[in-house]
């Protein structure tokens, strides 16, 4: 009983809170702050926390559902914050942990290796010797996104019943989906059970050049996610890769291979490869790292975006067409014909999206989010909606050919035998 005084409490609270930053929001633009509506909203988001943050991220990697200039202003959404003293996260580690805390960990690093809106991150080392990072979950951090989730529904279904043209695709939906990633992301044990699932994957194809963190079940709960602790360089590194290991295009393609495969044989795929997750470690072997933002792909789905990868670097517009048909999803009669002459129109415009300096770079002058957007915008003018994965793995698909361009940029993605891309080659 106290517990749900509490959490109706603190629900009001945000409320509260919500309603004051919203109204403060529109009385600086009464007042003449006038920004541009995508960064008015994207500056609105960051000072709401949490929950907008990764709505705003949600929608920068949604280009499907929302208009491109909020899809590109929201690339700024970068959930990164102050973090939080040492001893509330300490609070949080005892009531997850309870009197085994000091029996657990000999030492923990007071300074975080990171901070982000749903977690933080210390160094540690176990009482038994290992080196160990703890990812801990911030107070309060799942009750503040129920209540924010449950008013964003609550407004959806308000403004579709209001506007019941709005837009083919249903706000509440999406509020759904963003409810469910989000909800993933804070139940630690379904990430270390990812952990574990993508290690039996390895392991069952006989993979020893791949590794993720070991999970330390007794220091993990809900909120508190304990793990091994890799060290190693990031893709982007080149300098350090090179003093790691001579081979620097097999360190790229053991990865590849081992995502791509993943594709077909594991539960789930890795859907956040960007360089801060994928490390050439120091014993050589590669360190895939962060399985709180995984993706689910069906075969078919799969097989239709291997063709368009496929036909892609082969300038086969047709068959990109087609697939991209088989990706999508259409209420209306499309011709493949008239996609094809525009998809080759834009694929010839396009620079070499993949050779900029900084493929983490923001907004649009991001070469993964422009291409995106751009082949996506000529998709949805012919009357195809993409799901959300296929952003995700066209995504990751593009960080990787980004590493490439680094590690290895006179390899032949199509046409070397050590690299199996397509499902007939996995």
């Amino acid at each position: 009983m106290a517990s749900l005084i509490r959490n109706g409490l603190q629900g009001a609270w945000r409320i509260a809170q919500t309603a004051k930053i919203l109204g403060g929001t529109g009385l600086n633009w009464l007042l003449g702050d006038r920004p541009p509506a995508p960064r008015l909203l994207r500056r609105t988001f960051e000072r709401l926390g949490a929950t907008y943050i990764k709505l705003g991220q949600f929608v920068a990697s949604s280009p499907s559902f929302f208009p491109a200039d909020y899809v590109q202003e929201l690339q700024y959404c970068l959930d990164q914050t102050d973090p939080l003293p040492f001893k509330t996260m300490q609070k949080v580690l005892r009531e997850e942990l309870g009197r085994s805390l000091p029996k657990l960990f000999a030492e923990i690093d007071p300074e975080p290796l990171a901070s982000a809106s749903i977690a933080q991150v210390h160094a540690a080392r176990l009482r038994s010797g290992e080196d160990v990072v703890i990812k801990i979950q911030k107070p309060g951090v799942q009750n503040v996104l129920l209540t924010d989730l449950n008013f964003l529904y609550a407004s959806a279904r308000i403004l579709e019943f209001l506007k019941p043209n709005l837009s083919w695709a249903s706000l509440s939906a999406i509020v759904e989906e963003i409810q469910k990633t989000m909800m993933e992301e804070c139940d630690f044990l379904k990430e270390a059970d990812n952990l574990r699932t993508f290690g039996r994957f390895l392991a069952n194809s006989g993979n020893d050049q791949v590794v993720v963190p070991q999970v330390y079940e007794q220091a993990t709960t809900l909120r508190v996610l304990t793990m091994e602790r890799l060290y190693g360089a990031p893709f982007t590194d080149l300098e350090t890769i090179r003093r790691l290991t001579r081979n620097t295009d097999g360190a790229l393609i053991a990865a590849m291979n081992t995502w791509f495969a993943s594709l077909l044989y594991c539960e789930f795929f890795h859907a956040d490869v960007h360089a801060g997750n994928l490390m050439v470690l120091d014993d050589g072997r590669i360190g895939f790292i962060d399985f709180g933002i995984v993706g689910r792909i069906s075969p078919d789905t799969w097989a239709a975006m291997a063709s368009l990868m496929e036909a892609i670097p082969a300038a086969d517009y047709q068959r990109i067409a087609e697939a991209m048909m088989r990706i999508g999803i259409t209420k209306e009669t499309v011709d493949v014909g008239a996609l094809s002459r525009d998809l080759e129109a834009l694929i010839d415009s396009l620079d070499d999206f993949a050779s900029e300096d900084d493929l983490n770079s923001l907004g649009k002058n991001n070469p993964i989010n422009r291409f995106l957007l751009d082949m996506v915008a000529v998709g949805e003018r012919h009357g195809l909606h993409f799901p959300r994965e296929f952003a995700l793995l066209l995504k990751q698909f593009l960080y990787f050919d980004r590493y490439v361009q680094i590690l290895a940029p006179d390899l032949d993605i199509y046409g070397d035998d050590r690299l199996h891309i397509l499902p007939e080659d996995a």
